[in-house]
C-alpha cells in the first residue's frame, strides 16, 4: 500500500464527507440569517426585537462554544455533528411552526447552539482527517466553504420566500441542508477509518483512540512518551509519521478545556488586541442584522432584501483568497485596518441615507460596500489568533481567541436592537461606525507591537 494511493483516497474521501456536509450547512445558515429579522417583523414584532431575535442565534453560539470541546471530546466528531444537525432541525421547525416572535426567539437559539457544536466537530474533524502537511491549505479551503453557503443561501431564500409567499418557509432549506448533511455523514465512510454509520467511542471518534489512557494524555503538552505512544498506535498502519488520528478531538477537548482560566492567564493580550478581534466580530455580525432591518424599514419585500444580501454576499465570497494574499504579502494590518475602516464608513453611510428619496439605492450600494470591506479582512482573526498562540499548546489559547471574538459577535446584534428601541435604527448604525473606528485604532496600536513584523 504506497502512501500516493491513500493520498488520493483521503482527498477523495475528505471533499464528500468533510466538505460536503460543512457545505450543505452553511448553505442552509446563510439562507435563514438575513430572514430571521424578517420573519420575525411578519410575526409582528418591532424593529429593536426583530434584531434581539437575529441575535439570539449569535448569543447561542457563544453559549455553545463553552460546552462544545466536550460534547465533541466524549462522542467523536461525527457524532457531534450528526447530533447537532439534528438538535438544529428542532430548532427549525420551532420557527417554522412559531405562531410568535418569543417561539421564533426560542427556535433561534437552539439553531445557535447546535451551530457552535458543528463548527467547531467540523474543524476537530477536519484536523483529524486531513495529512499534516496539506492541512492549512484544507482549513483554509473550509473558510472558503463557509462564505460559499453565505453566498449562495440568501438566493435559495429569496426564491423560495418568492415562491410560497410566506418568510417562515425560507427555514425549510436549512432543515433540509441539516437533514442532507446528516445524511452523509451516516452514508459515507470516514476517511481516517474506513467505517460508517454512527459509533460512540471511549474517547473520540477514531478506534484507535482507545489507546489512550484519559483526558490527561489529552491534554498534557507533548512529550517523547507521548510521540512513542503515537508511533506505536499508527504501526499497523501505513503512515506511521502522521500524528494520532484522533487529535481533532482531543485539540477541540484542550480549547474548552480551563477556558475562563486561560482568558484570565493571557488578560494582557486579550483585553488589548482581543478588544480588536471583539470589535472585528462586532462589526461583522452587526451588519447581518442591521441590514434585514433597514431593508425593512426602506419598504423592501422579503424576496427582494434576501436576493440584495446574496449578491452583496457575492463580493464577500470572491475575495476570501485575495485576503490572504494581502496579509501574505503586506503584513496582518494591511488587511485588518481597510476591513474596520471599510465597515465603520459603511455604517456612517447608511445612518446618513435613511432620509434621502434613493433610499433602496443607496441601501444596494451600501451592502455591497460593507462586503467588499469585510471581504478585505477574510480570515483575519484566524489568522492572528495562530500568529499569538504559543506554538507547543495553542489549543487553549485559539479556544479564548475564539470566545473573545464570538463575544464581540453576539454582543453587537443585542447593541443594535437596544439602541434600535430606545431612538433609532439610524443612530444604531452611527453607534456601530464609531466602534468601527475605535477599533480600528486599537488594532493599528496593537498589531504591530504584539506583531512587530510580517509573518510569512
Amino acid at each position: 500500500m504506497t502512501s500516493t494511493t491513500n493520498d488520493a483516497f483521503d482527498r477523495r474521501g475528505v471533499l464528500l464527507s468533510g466538505f460536503l456536509p460543512a457545505a450543505l450547512f452553511a448553505i442552509g445558515e446563510g439562507a435563514i440569517i438575513p430572514i430571521i429579522p424578517i420573519a420575525a417583523d411578519s410575526l409582528g414584532a418591532s424593529l429593536a426585537f426583530a434584531g434581539f431575535v437575529a441575535a439570539l442565534i449569535l448569543v447561542g453560539e457563544l453559549i455553545g462554544d463553552v460546552p462544545s470541546g466536550v460534547v465533541v471530546g466524549r462522542i467523536g466528531e461525527r457524532n457531534a455533528m450528526i447530533g447537532a444537525a439534528v438538535v438544529s432541525v428542532v430548532g427549525l421547525l420551532v420557527c417554522v411552526v412559531s405562531p410568535s416572535p418569543w417561539v421564533l426567539a426560542v427556535g433561534v437559539f437552539l439553531v445557535g447552539v447546535s451551530t457552535a457544536v458543528f463548527a467547531l466537530a467540523r474543524h476537530a474533524y477536519m484536523t483529524t482527517a486531513i495529512p499534516l502537511r496539506i492541512r492549512a491549505r484544507a482549513l483554509s479551503s473550509l473558510g472558503g466553504v463557509f462564505r460559499f453557503g453565505y453566498f449562495v443561501g440568501p438566493f435559495l431564500s429569496a426564491g423560495v420566500v418568492h415562491l410560497t409567499g410566506t418568510t417562515q418557509s425560507a427555514f425549510w432549506i436549512h432543515v433540509v441542508c441539516c437533514l442532507a448533511a446528516a445524511v452523509v455523514l451516516l452514508v459515507l465512510r470516514d476517511p481516517a477509518t474506513g467505517e460508517r454509520g454512527l459509533r460512540l467511542p471511549s474517547r473520540a471518534s477514531r478506534p484507535d483512540a482507545t489507546n489512550a489512557t484519559g483526558p490527561t494524555n489529552a491534554t498534557g503538552p507533548t512529550s517523547a512518551t507521548d510521540t512513542t505512544d503515537a508511533t506505536r498506535r499508527s504501526a499497523p498502519g501505513p503512515h506511521p509519521d502522521e500524528p494520532p488520528t484522533d487529535t481533532g478531538a482531543h485539540f477541540v477537548e484542550r480549547e474548552a478545556h480551563g477556558l475562563f482560566r486561560t482568558i484570565r492567564e493571557n488578560r494582557a493580550v486579550l483585553a488589548r488586541l482581543g478588544s480588536g478581534a471583539a470589535l472585528i466580530g462586532a462589526l461583522r455580525a452587526g451588519r447581518q442584522v442591521i441590514l434585514p432591518l433597514w431593508a425593512v424599514s426602506v419598504g423592501l419585500d422579503d424576496a427582494s432584501a434576501a436576493l440584495v444580501i446574496g449578491i452583496a454576499g457575492a463580493v464577500d465570497f470572491a475575495l476570501f483568497y485575495t485576503s490572504g494574499q494581502i496579509m501574505d504579502r503586506w503584513g496582518r494590518l494591511a488587511s485588518a485596518l481597510p476591513c474596520m475602516l471599510g465597515l465603520a464608513v459603511s455604517y456612517f453611510l447608511l445612518a446618513w441615507s435613511g432620509h434621502l428619496d434613493a433610499k433602496v439605492g443607496w441601501f444596494v450600494a451600501i451592502a455591497i460596500g460593507m462586503s467588499l470591506a469585510n471581504g478585505v479582512g477574510s480570515g483575519i482573526l484566524m489568522t492572528l489568533g495562530a500568529d499569538l498562540a504559543p506554538r507547543g499548546n495553542p489549543a487553549p489559547f485559539l479556544g479564548a481567541w475564539r470566545f473573545t471574538g464570538d463575544f464581540g459577535s453576539a454582543a453587537a446584534p443585542l447593541l443594535i436592537s437596544g439602541v434600535t428601541a430606545v431612538a433609532s435604527l439610524a443612530l444604531a448604525s452611527g453607534v456601530m461606525g464609531v466602534l468601527g473606528l475605535v477599533g480600528a485604532g486599537v488594532l493599528l496600536r496593537y498589531v504591530p507591537r504584539y506583531l512587530p513584523r510580517r509573518l510569512r
